[in-house]
């Protein structure tokens, strides 16, 4: 759904509830400006893109991360971090 920012603010409440189905679109002179999406579609979008601290890991994860690896085709990626200071 696309609507105005003016239909927006006449009607936010609408909106909000509409948001809640699928993403609403806000536009600003003609062009997308804002987008107003669900606070359980907003939490999807970004889980994952959180750091969590190792503790708050679960067990399959700690498992899947200590027995990944990189493939060799990536290995010459090591050279832009070789005089990387902490």
């Amino acid at each position: 759904m696309k609507i105005t920012s003016t239909e927006f603010q006449q009607n936010v409440g609408r909106y909000q509830d509409a948001a809640q189905r699928s993403p609403v679109a806000i536009t600003k002179n003609g062009r997308t400006h804002t987008v107003l999406v669900s606070a359980e579609f907003f939490d999807l979008a970004i889980k994952g893109r959180i750091a969590r601290t190792v503790e708050d890991l679960d067990e399959d994860t700690l498992k899947a991360i200590a027995n990944s690896s990189v493939s060799a085709d990536h290995a010459d990626l090591d050279d832009l971090l070789k005089d990387w200071k902490a």
